[in-house]
């Protein structure tokens, strides 16, 4: 924040950050569509992500509390950690679930496309803080974790706190755009569309990328042993397969 506001009370802002990233595989047979899903979902499993939640919680400041972990079958996992800010520790173990409003969730989803060879990993990731945190400077770290084709953001700040005056603030950071708060070399990899309604202080961006090297989206296949028309082909099948998703409807 560039500055600070003196505050009445608790600060009492809710802010949430919803982000979510595709990763999409070419695997030209149905067991390496599977392979594919199984490697993703060990890649990915409950004890990963864990960490990277833990992770970014140190990153805004905060506490964890307690922590939720769970690995599914036949594949995907979540995470779900409470946590509180640093001057809001409880001293002792008791009513720790209702101390405080703030919490990390992720939660993995693979899948893939039955006729066009091709797999897709979603990972969800949302933060919700109450007070000063704000989950906006972990944006540079979450694109780091994960190789996205295709980023989508959320942030909205609800509520209203007060400053000494009695003056009602519904916002306690400058913010124009989600994009502020990525590195600038990371956009460059991608085309992003925001659409903000600063009215309701709520932010979206989504982001997708602008090169693909097929051989980093082949699963156990290399890219010279394909025939020139089949790789055109998986080309043309991907950047579908990403153009939907980044457009968040059926196009071809």
């Amino acid at each position: 924040m560039s500055e600070k506001f003196t505050l009445y009370g608790f600060n009492n802002l809710t802010k949430s950050l919803s982000f979510n990233i595709y990763d999409v595989c070419y695997a030209k047979s149905q067991r390496e569509q599977k392979d594919y899903i199984a490697y993703i979902d060990q890649q990915y499993n409950s004890e990963r992500l864990t960490k990277l939640l833990v992770d970014v919680t140190e990153m805004i400041g905060a506490t964890v509390l307690n922590i939720s972990s769970q690995d599914y079958e036949p594949q995907g996992s979540s995470v779900t950690i409470l946590i509180a800010d640093e001057s809001k520790v409880p001293m002792g173990d008791t009513t720790v679930a209702h101390l405080d409003k703030s919490h990390i969730t992720v939660h993995t989803y693979p899948e893939y496309h039955p006729d066009t060879c091709l797999a897709t990993f979603r990972v969800d990731i949302d933060v919700a803080t109450c007070g000063e945190i704000t989950p906006l400077s972990t944006l540079d770290y979450l694109i780091g974790a994960f190789d996205s084709d295709i980023i989508t953001m959320d942030y909205r700040v609800r509520g209203f706190t007060r400053d000494v005056s009695g003056q009602k603030l519904f916002m306690d950071h400058r913010i124009t755009s989600i994009q502020d708060y990525i590195d600038q070399n990371t956009m460059r990899r991608y085309d992003a569309v925001d659409i903000n309604v600063y009215e309701a202080n709520i932010f979206h961006t989504k982001m997708l990328i602008k090169e693909i090297d097929l051989q980093n989206y082949l699963f156990n296949s290399d890219v010279y042993e394909l025939p020139p028309k089949l790789r055109l082909e998986i080309m043309d099948n991907l950047r579908r397969e990403m153009i939907e998703i980044f457009s968040g409807r059926n196009i071809y």
